[in-house]
């Protein structure tokens, strides 16, 4: 039976492009560029997501700062050796991609037009971590692995909160699971045995609904967060 492995991970990004593109990586002679695309929150903060496009996507139309794009794709990862040790690097693959008019309804954020929104189906991979932040919020972490074409597979770090996050904690690893959220970009500091201090730059899918799904292909169980203010 064939496997349609592009129903397990589909992205539709809106925002603006905040940066130049930048060479990635080249393959059977196709060259792969990286930009930033600055995509709005409702809170009126943006979540700044680096984007791989194909060259061929740019033949038509030139990339420039500020233009306000739609791109649709994957939400991906890859292994980057840097210093001795394996990092995982997340990046949207961009597939489609559209530019627009500052005055076109679609690029202005609001409930009825969504901005970043992401469905992945995959298999929690790692014991999520259960926590609970100094102000009482309830937070879990999720590793999901969602299968790709030619044996691949993506390992997308996510979040959980609320009751989302309590029901997360006791799922086993090995549970399929599919998942609606955005993309979401997140600073930290992460602190060296020197003393020095890096800020530094996570990406993870923001959790905004879940469904289990049994070895029948059948949603067994199924939480939703209502997300509040903080969140969105």
């Amino acid at each position: 039976m064939d496997t349609n492995y592009s129903d397990n991970n589909q992205l539709v990004l809106v925002g603006k492009v905040t940066s130049d593109k930048r060479f990635s990586h080249e393959i059977y002679g196709e060259k792969f560029y990286i930009f930033d695309l600055s995509v709005p929150r409702l809170s009126g903060n943006a979540d700044i997501i680096p984007i791989t496009i194909s060259e061929r996507l740019l033949i038509e139309e030139s990339l420039e700062i500020g233009k306000n794009a739609i791109i649709e794709g994957q939400f991906r990862s890859y292994n980057s050796y840097e210093n001795e040790r394996n990092k995982l690097v997340l990046t949207v693959f961009a597939k489609e991609i559209k530019f627009a008019s500052q005055e076109d309804e679609e690029f202005k954020p609001s409930k009825e037009n969504i901005s970043n929104e992401v469905t992945l189906t995959g298999y929690i991979c790692k014991k999520p971590i259960y926590r609970k932040t100094p102000f009482g919020r309830e937070i879990a972490d999720l590793l999901l692995a969602v299968n790709r074409a030619y044996n691949k597979s993506d390992y997308i770090p996510c979040i959980a909160w609320g009751r989302n996050a309590r029901f997360c904690e006791n799922v086993p690893v090995g549970t399929e699971v599919r998942i609606v959220g955005r993309v979401q970009s997140r600073q930290y500091e992460k602190k060296y045995e020197d003393g020095r201090v890096e800020t530094k730059v996570a990406y993870e899918v923001s959790i905004a609904s879940l469904e289990v799904i049994d070895e029948a292909g059948n949603v067994s169980e199924a939480e939703e967060l209502q997300e509040n203010k903080e969140a969105i």
